[in-house]
C-alpha cells in the first residue's frame, strides 16, 4: 500500500485531530478538548497527549493499525475528577498498590526507585532482584501466582489500583481478571519494532508512577548512548551473518526485517539472513529452512535457561542439524543463560547495554575489553 494513503487511513481511522503548533502539537479530542501531545521519537503504537486536569495514553492495536487497543485517563489521585471526561478507562496516579506480571516491569519501576508501589507480582519465579525478593519474602510484595492463570483470591484480598500485564492478539476481556473492575494496563511496549520505540514506553510508566523526570532522564541517557554505539557501525564494510535462537519445538523462530533483534543485529554492524522476509517480530522456520538460508552465519547467539551453562559438546547433541552450521564448527557460538544473566529484565530499556555486548562480538575491533554488563559469552567446549 503506498505510505501516503496509509498515513491518512491511520489518520482518519485512528488519530484525532492533529495541528501543528508553536513548541509542539496541539491535539483535539473527539469531545473537542485541545491538549498538548508528548512527543514521540521512536514509539508507534502510544500517543500521550497532556489536557487540563488530565492526561490520555492511547494505544494503538499493534496487530490491527486502523484500530485502538485501549485508552487511559490518568488522573491525579488528589485531584477533583475532571467534567466530561473522554471514554477510557480511568486510572488514578500516582499508582501505590500495582499488581505488575512481568518482571520486566518490574526492573524498571524499581529504577524508577518507585518499588513501594508495586504491592504483588505474578511469575514470581523469574525475579532475581534480591531487594525484590525479600519484599515477596517478609510479604510486603503479594505473590500472585502464574500470570497465565493468577490467584484470583490473592488479586481480590490485595485490591490492587492497577494491573500492568502483556496483552496478546486476540486477548479479550481477560476473563474474571477483566471483571474486577480493576484499571488492566496493557503492556504492549514488546510489539514496538526497534529497541528504541519499546523503550520510549517508559514514559507512560513514569507517568503512571508519578516518575516522568526520572523516566525522562534515563531515556534520554539510553538514546543518547544507543545512537553513539550504533554510529561506530554506520561505515563498516564488512557485515558478518548473524543467526539467533534455536529450534523450538519444530519451529525456529528467526528475526524479520522489522524485528526488535534484526535492528541491534543492524545496528550492531551485521546481517541478518532474514531481512528479507517483510514482517515484524519473528517468524517461524523449520530447522532445514534456517539451515539452507543461513547455515553459512558467521556467529550463533543463543538465548537458553539452564541451572548450568550451556557447552559446545551439548549443543551439538540438542538436534542433529546444529553441527551443520558453520558457527558451530567454528565454535562461534555466544549463549545468554537466562537463568543467570538478567537480559529479558535489562535490555528492553537499556538496550545499549546489550547494543555494546553484540558489537563487541561481531566487530571486536571497534571497542575495547567489554565492561559493564554483558549478556552473551563464548559457549566453551
Amino acid at each position: 500500500m503506498n505510505n501516503s494513503i496509509l498515513f491518512c487511513l491511520i489518520f482518519t481511522l485512528v488519530l484525532p485531530f492533529l495541528t501543528s503548533c508553536k513548541g509542539g502539537n496541539s491535539h483535539v479530542s473527539a469531545e473537542g478538548v485541545a491538549g498538548d501531545t508528548l512527543e514521540m521519537k521512536y514509539a508507534r503504537n502510544l500517543t500521550i497527549v497532556r489536557h487540563p486536569g488530565y492526561t490520555t495514553a492511547t494505544i494503538r492495536n499493534p496487530w490491527d493499525s486502523t484500530k485502538t487497543l485501549h485508552r487511559y485517563i490518568l488522573v491525579g489521585d488528589s485531584a477533583d475528577m475532571p467534567d466530561n471526561l473522554p471514554k477510557g478507562t480511568v486510572v488514578r496516579t500516582p499508582l501505590k498498590r500495582a499488581l505488575v506480571y512481568s518482571t520486566v516491569h518490574q526492573a524498571l519501576i524499581d529504577e524508577f526507585e518507585a518499588a513501594e508501589a508495586i504491592g504483588g507480582i505474578c511469575d514470581a519465579q523469574y525475579v532475581n532482584d534480591r531487594a525484590m525478593l525479600s519484599r515477596i519474602t517478609q510479604g510486603k510484595v503479594t505473590d500472585c501466582g502464574n500470570s497465565n492463570s493468577p490467584n484470583l483470591e490473592k488479586i481480590i484480598q490485595l485490591n490492587p489500583d492497577a494491573i500492568l500485564l502483556s496483552p496478546y492478539e486476540n486477548s479479550g476481556t481477560y476473563g474474571k481478571i477483566g471483571q474486577m473492575g480493576i484499571p488492566l494496563i496493557e503492556c504492549a511496549d514488546y510489539m514496538e519494532s526497534s529497541p528504541l520505540s519499546r523503550t520510549e514506553w517508559m514514559k507512560f510508566y513514569g507517568l503512571l508512577f508519578g516518575c516522568e523526570k526520572e523516566a525522562d532522564k534515563i531515556f534520554t541517557e539510553t538514546e543518547n548512548a544507543y545512537l553513539a554505539l550504533k554510529a561506530m557501525t554506520d561505515t563498516v564494510s564488512h557485515r558478518p551473518k548473524v543467526i539467533v535462537d534455536r529450534l523450538y519445538g519444530n519451529s525456529w523462530y528467526v528475526p524479520a526485517v522489522r524485528s526488535t533483534m534484526g535492528t541491534y543485529i543492524r545496528d550492531a554492524g551485521g546481517c541478518n539472513p532474514f531481512d528479507h522476509i517483510d514482517a515484524s517480530g519473528s517468524v517461524g522456520l523449520s530447522g532445514e529452512q534456517v539451515l539452507h538460508e543461513a547455515g553459512d552465519a558467521d556467529i550463533w547467539l543463543v538465548r537458553y535457561s539452564q541451572a548450568s551453562d550451556k557447552p559446545l559438546a551439548e549443543l551439538r547433541t540438542d538436534n542433529a542439524i546444529y553441527p551443520m552450521f558453520k558457527a558451530l564448527k567454528d565454535g562461534r557460538v555466544y549463549g545468554c543463560n537466562t537463568q543467570k544473566v538478567r537480559f529479558y529484565e535489562d535490555t528492553p530499556f537499556h538496550p545499549h547495554w546489550f547494543l555494546r555486548n553484540l558489537i563487541a562480538i561481531i566487530h571486536p575491533e571497534l571497542t575495547e575489553p567489554e565492561t559493564g554488563q554483558i549478556y552473551f559469552t563464548p559457549l566453551q567446549p
